[in-house]
Parts: structure tokens; sequence; C-alpha cells
């Protein structure tokens, strides 16, 4: 199992109790966030450090564009790879291997705060 399927469970599972219909939703939600923060943690780093060599990239415009299509982008493959029988396999598989992979629920939340204050850090450090 990877990362973001655990991370996806452990979401899903701790909103279940409380919002039953909605907690695939938060879930989906969560983990889109949090890959479009990482996606674009990196494109931030690599724009700041071409800057600083001196290197010719894409445009800020064009870059923010690209963004955003690479952000719908990964919406809607979480959308379909974590709706439905995909999510019925990841909590059989969580069931049948009774692992202790759970994290807590506000470092997962907190995990999230920091990529996005970091991106924030380096961005205002330009």
């Amino acid at each position: 199992m990877t990362l973001s399927e655990t991370l996806f469970h452990n979401i899903f599972v701790y909103y279940k109790p409380r919002w039953k219909q909605k907690a695939n939703g938060v879930a989906l939600i969560y983990i889109t966030i949090l890959q479009v923060s990482m996606i674009l943690l990196l494109g931030v780093f690599f724009s700041e450090f071409f800057e600083q060599m001196n290197m010719d990239t894409i445009s800020s415009s064009k870059g923010w564009v690209l963004f955003a299509l690479v952000a719908i982008f990964c919406y809607f493959k979480n959308w379909m790879y974590y709706t439905g029988k995909r999510r019925m396999i990841i909590q059989a598989k969580m069931n049948k291997t009774k692992s202790n992979s759970t994290y807590n629920i506000y470092l997962l939340w907190l995990l999230l705060i920091a990529i996005l204050g970091l991106t924030l850090v380096i961005v205002q450090a330009s």
C-alpha cells in the first residue's frame, strides 16, 4: 500500500463515525490538497532555484496555469481512484493486515499546514 492510500484510509476511518456520508469526500479533499500542496512546494522551489541560476524557464502566469491544470487533474484522478471499489479494496487490505499504521489526525492536518507554510516561506524569500 502506498503512503497516500494509508493517509486516505486514516482520514476516512477517523471521520466515518461522525459524518457517515461525507467521510469519503473529506478524505478525498484532504489527499488532493496534500498532493497539490506538495506539487506547489516543488514548483516554487524549482522556480526559485532556476531564477537563482539565471535560467530562462516558463513565465509566472504560464506556471500558474500549469499548476491549476495539474491540480484539476489530480482531483479527478483521486476521485476516480478512491471512490467505490478501490476504497473497498484499501479498506480490506487495512483490515487484513491489522497493522498499527494509523496516524494521529492532528499530525496529518499539521503536515498539510507545514507544507503550505514552507511554501509561503520560500515564496516570501524571493
